[in-house]
């Protein structure tokens, strides 16, 4: 995800003298162009060299998109994209913004449900709108710029899923420190306070939901409201627990002070979780939220080892850890957060983080088991024989996509035999070839690198027994993907898995591939085998996989599972869509046209940049949020603001459902268990404000509603605030429908 306090995606415009498309396409085997015989239509065809990428539907008239295999249909018309001209000539609003507003299709409500600094546990404080809230008033209320979720329902009065009533668990990713305090960051000083407060923000909360008299609303003194924030005790499990790299400064934390003991942690126990981005759940009921950009939480003092020569430096250089942070000042009030002083702190974030929703007293547990990096989310799927795999994306520029396969199975009689499963399995990355096959390749001990060498006998992962060789491939998991070969890929973020119904049993998973502008720049250059890259920082060629240079707009990527089942180590591969502008003025590459391939009718009706949030809802249709810039301005002056559409995976054609307001982006999606409710979350409106003028680009959602979500309660404006929107149909029926 992108925002203010996370790294840019700047738009390169460097030359290259990369290959076309069209010829690495060439060296693809023919026999396998069609990624399934019958179903795979005009996308992957275009992909694949055999359509034009701007000529693919010739209709003009919109019509209900028909039911496919397992698929059934969708009903709606794409809206409009809000571009700034669109704001003109049509709201009369300014020329240099999108709508600031949610808008939905004609049929279809939204409104507000819940907002940063809303009560969700009892002493929770309203929200006063010039951030005058302490850290304990955060702690119980909703938190910052809100990202992945799931509905958790609680058990009707037939004992069934109620659709009524349930419990929101929501990552919370980071915080505007501009609009977070009355006076900024800086202003009167940065303190400890500030620090608190940012930290209390930051996390995930859980929030209860009724439906009352037809009307959503946040239950603000439900004793299953919770935040788990910065400081939360947090239990580490898996294999890399216990393990040297994971034992950190003991501090003793209160509202005043971070205290350090004089000892070391045991390297199984932390606190906190951080830059919660996009999520996962398990078929047992858990949630389990992901940390992606934690490195940029932290910051030096002094000065921070990023040689290629130690151990630390390398951990650093590779993970993008460095004195400046991104601008979070943390490190300077709160010595847990000083990579100066202490540097293995650092290694207890990037793992995925599992928590329990319907018990509050629970502890949150980091699964080392599924590895360290950037996590954006986590996908499972329960194959035909109770085999159990989540899929996963490290969501940085040429990084790479993972799967983890549980050692054991997956029991539904007995829901509480699986929470251990998280603990044991194998971790792999992917390795994409052209001819649109691919090879998942096992991090283990014995696997063995591009060099011919064991991990093993790697120095980077060498150790006294493989027990701990695998403890630090899977804290080093970036290192060792690095190590076996993996395919380098253009910003691998949310997965999903096609429902198995109506006949499809394939085990099918896609991935957002949001944008690389380094990819196709020169000089070329690649992640080093030994693992000593800086994050971000491989220039690579195009690949079959991800075939566009200066890719702005980014694409889609699926692949199925050989044999239907998780244990498999090979893969087939297409690219569902290749994103981009119809209208574009930009001038072409050999390798990107940028006017993608979207299908669409009309032709251009549905163009969208930057695919990040992706969800497949329990009727099968796919539904993809997108992470553009947020003003509509530059590469995405036609596109206009961020939107989330739903598409038809047999077909790939698309309808824009949902547009979002000024500055914000489209981020998170779920539903109740009878389709009849959708909640989806809106980042950052607004964003890039400062602190004098914290509605300087937006005053969403205060702006479009003016009261909250009680429907009684006047909604306080004086700072955008990112939230959680409640979309129902005007005829009661199925969302898409």
């Amino acid at each position: 995800m992108k925002g203010k306090s996370h790294p840019t995606n700047d738009v390169s415009l460097n030359p290259s003298g990369n290959v076309s498309i069209r010829d690495v396409i060439d060296q693809v085997d023919s026999s396998r162009r069609r990624f399934v015989q019958g179903s795979i239509g005009s996308v992957a065809l275009a992909s694949a060299g055999g359509l034009s990428l701007a000529g693919l539907v010739g209709t003009v008239q919109a019509a209900p998109v028909p039911a496919g295999l397992g698929f059934p249909g969708i009903g709606f018309d794409s809206i409009p994209a809000e571009t700034r001209a669109r704001n003109v000539a049509v709201h009369g609003g300014a020329a240099n913004a999108v709508l600031d507003r949610v808008t939905v299709p004609a049929g279809y409500t939204a409104n507000l449900f819940v907002a940063w600094g809303d009560a969700i546990m009892p002493g929770g404080q309203p929200f006063s709108g010039n951030a005058s809230e302490t850290a304990a008033d955060q702690l119980k209320q909703f938190g910052a710029h809100n990202d992945g979720m799931h509905f958790f329902p609680f058990s009707g009065a037939d004992g069934k899923p109620s659709s009524d009533r349930g419990l929101l668990a929501i990552n919370n990713e980071y915080t505007h420190e501009e609009i977070l305090f009355p006076d900024g960051q800086v202003g009167n000083g940065y303190t400890l306070a500030k620090t608190r407060k940012s930290q209390a923000a930051h996390g995930m909360s859980v929030v209860e939901a009724r439906r009352v008299g037809g009307k959503w609303r946040v239950a603000k003194t439900s004793p299953y409201g919770r935040r788990i924030t910065a400081n939360t005790p947090v239990r580490i499990s898996g294999p890399a627990a216990g393990h040297a790299l994971m034992k950190a400064k003991e501090f003793v934390i209160t509202d005043s002070a971070t205290t350090p003991t004089g000892n070391m942690t045991d390297g199984t126990v932390c606190y906190g979780t951080i830059n919660n981005c996009a999520h996962g759940i398990t078929p047992w009921g858990t949630y389990l939220t992901c940390e992606e950009n934690w490195n940029g939480n932290f910051g030096g003092t002094g000065a921070v080892d990023t040689s290629a020569g130690t151990e630390i430096g390398k951990l650093n250089r590779r993970y993008g850890l460095a004195a400046a942070g991104f601008g979070y000042r943390w490190h300077t009030t709160d010595p847990r957060f000083d990579l100066t002083t202490n540097p293995n702190e650092p290694h207890l974030f990037g793992w995925v983080v599992e928590v329990d929703p319907y018990d509050p007293k629970s502890v949150p547990v980091k699964r080392t088991a599924l590895g360290r990096f950037k996590h954006e989310g986590a996908q499972y799927v329960v194959d035909k024989n109770n085999n159990v795999a989540f899929y996963m994306g490290d969501d940085e520029r040429n990084e790479y996509i993972y799967k983890f396969v549980c050692a054991g199975k997956f029991n539904a009689a007995n829901k509480a035999a699986n929470r251990n499963l998280l603990d044991s399995g194998t971790l792999y990355v992917a390795r994409f070839d052209s001819n649109l096959s691919g090879q998942w390749l096992p991090l283990l001990p014995g696997a063995v690198g591009t060099d011919g060498v064991a991990l093993r006998d790697n120095p980077n992962f060498s150790g006294a027994n493989d027990a701990e060789v695998l403890a630090k491939i899977l804290v080093k998991t970036r290192m060792a993907a690095d190590a076996v070969g993996a395919t380098m890929m253009d910003r691998p973020e949310w997965t999903g898995a096609r429902p198995r119904i109506g006949g499809f049993d394939e085990v099918e998973v896609y991935c957002t591939l949001t944008n690389n502008n380094r990819r196709g720049t020169l000089p070329a250059s690649g992640n080093p085998a030994d693992g000593s890259a800086s994050a971000g920082g491989a220039r690579p060629g195009v690949d079959a996989a991800n075939p566009r240079e200066d890719n702005v707009h980014g694409h889609i990527i699926r692949w199925r599972e050989t044999a239907k089942s998780v244990l498999a180590t090979s893969f087939n591969w297409d690219l569902f869509a290749q994103n981009g502008d119809t209208a574009t003025g930009k001038v072409a590459k050999p390798t990107n046209d940028y006017k993608g391939n979207t299908v669409d009718t009309p032709n251009g009706s549905a163009d969208f940049g930057a695919p990040d949030g992706l969800w497949f809802d329990q009727f099968g249709r796919l539904w993809v949020q997108t992470d553009q810039v947020g003003d509509g301005s530059g590469d995405f002056i036609n596109l206009g603001a961020n939107c989330m559409v739903c598409a038809d995976p047999n077909t790939g054609e698309m309808r824009r459902f949902l547009t979002g307001p000024n500055k914000c982006e489209v981020t998170g999606v779920t539903m109740t268990p009878d389709g009849k409710t959708m909640f989806v979350g809106i980042q950052h409106p607004g964003e890039d404000a400062v602190a004098a003028n914290p509605t300087q680009f937006s005053n969403w959602p205060q702006g479009q509603w003016s009261v909250a979500s009680d429907g009684v309660t006047a909604l306080p404006g004086g700072r955008p605030r990112s939230s959680v929107v409640v979309i129902t149909k005007d005829d009661g029926g199925v969302i898409g429908s």
